[in-house]
């Protein structure tokens, strides 16, 4: 549509440097810049309108019919593909009948998913008290070692005075 490359750039800039001057020549380009930001702004907002007013009429469900005319088998497997993510969405394994084997692993499963959390949280918890008790022994021996430090500077003032 309307192309400028680098060259007619330069050439609009020297014309304009050589008729505006360089004095005026920063407050034209700043007005210029303005006047092309709100006409870009105004052209956004008409895409968006139309747009809008697209989306309105319903050109999306037509341009959808005319896929699934021109597609019909991949519109069928994309109906197949929603119908089976629904469904595995609602399954939920306590509803299953207690006496199915679907049931009954749904409950095993159930069970040792318990059993591995519990077994998990009690090591954690075995892990954390055995840091604490580290920790415990660590801040003891550390303030052993501090009143061991601080007696003999203690007595080797005294023994200066």
């Amino acid at each position: 549509m309307f192309d400028l490359g680098w060259t007619e750039l330069m050439v609009v800039g020297i014309v304009a440097l050589i008729v505006v001057g360089p004095k005026d020549l920063p407050v034209l380009f700043r007005n210029v810049g303005r006047f092309v930001g709100k006409a870009k702004g105004m052209a956004r907002e008409f895409s968006r309108a139309m747009n809008d007013a697209a989306d309105e009429a319903g050109v999306k469900d037509v341009a959808q019919g005319l896929k699934a005319a021109t597609n019909p088998v991949g519109t069928a497997m994309d109906g197949v593909k929603e119908a089976a993510q629904d469904m595995a969405k609602s399954i939920d394994p306590t509803k299953f009948d207690a006496d199915s084997e679907t049931g009954k692993l749904a409950a095993e499963r159930a069970a040792d998913a318990k059993k591995i959390q519990a077994a998990t949280a009690r090591a954690a918890a075995e892990r954390k008290a055995k840091e604490a008790q580290e920790a415990l022994a660590y801040a003891e021996a550390a303030e052993k070692e501090l009143e061991a430090s601080a007696t003999p500077a203690v007595e080797d003032k005294e023994t200066k005075s």
